[in-house]
């Protein structure tokens, strides 16, 4: 559940959809290391979840979110907006 603004620097609170940026990231699970009840033991399950981050519209504007299979969701700046002449 979304409580906060990803940028941990920043304690805006969740609070409508409407508002800053919603992301949706695909995250990859490491294999289980267990069996499962009623699934034969030798069989491993890779499993993948969605997690969804959401930055608040100041936060929004400087900066996204990306995803690093080895360390994470994190936040990265903004590249600026090339405009045309």
């Amino acid at each position: 559940m979304i409580s906060k603004c990803a940028n941990p620097a920043c304690s805006a609170r969740f609070l409508y959809l409407h508002t800053g940026k919603l992301f949706r990231f695909e995250l990859e699970a490491s294999e289980d290391e267990g069996p499962f009840l009623g699934f034969d033991p030798s069989v491993r399950k890779h499993s993948r979840g969605v997690e969804f981050f959401w930055l608040c519209e100041s936060c929004a504007e400087v900066l996204t979110l990306v995803y690093y299979p080895s360390i994470g969701v994190t936040t990265r700046w903004r590249r600026p907006e090339l405009k045309a002449s």
